[in-house]
């Protein structure tokens, strides 16, 4: 497995992957899952701002995608950064969301980011315990805040900080 950016020709499996999981789980809260030409335009949406996104491979294959975004369009959290991580189904438990995650901790640690959120669909599963393998804790939940596949979802928030954290001021950030 390697892990390396995203480009435009991933985009095929990027969007199944999200897609699968849009229209059967409690990860994404979106309801309909955006086409290619969506997916591309929020792969470079982010990468334009500076932040990382990542995918997991072997050879051609994708076997997941991460990336981290700004929390909310406010001047005060530019040192913020919020992760999305999606796991194709047939190469969960192998490791590939640690890494993901993992390498995308040390992207925004290097840019100079100084606290990372995870906002959680799934309050109880596989990426709550990812996340807190990861170094994450709980930061908040907030119940029945969502409507999916049949039932009120909690909204679990789950917080990770980033180098000095908020021990230090923030320094200029490190863009591409």
């Amino acid at each position: 497995m390697t892990l390396r950016d995203a480009k435009p020709s991933d985009l095929a499996a990027i969007t199944a992957i999200y897609g699968a999981s849009v229209e059967a789980e409690t990860a994404s809260w979106e309801t309909l899952p955006p086409d290619e030409a969506e997916m591309g335009r929020r792969l470079g949406q982010i990468t334009a701002g500076g932040y990382p996104y990542l995918v997991a491979a072997e050879g051609e294959a994708v076997l997941g995608f991460a990336y981290a975004g700004p929390f909310r369009l406010r001047a005060a959290y530019d040192w913020s950064v919020e992760d999305s991580i999606y796991v194709a189904k047939d190469a969960r438990g192998r490791g590939v969301g640690t890494a993901l995650l993992g390498a995308l901790v040390e992207r925004c640690e290097a840019r100079g980011f100084r606290q990372m959120l995870a906002v959680l669909g799934e309050a109880e599963g596989g990426s709550r315990k990812l996340h807190a393998a990861c170094g994450f804790t709980e930061a908040g939940r907030i119940k029945d805040f969502g409507w999916k596949l049949g039932a009120w979802r909690d909204l679990l928030l789950m917080q990770r900080s980033l180098g000095p954290g908020g021990a230090t001021p923030p320094e200029e950030l490190t863009r591409p």
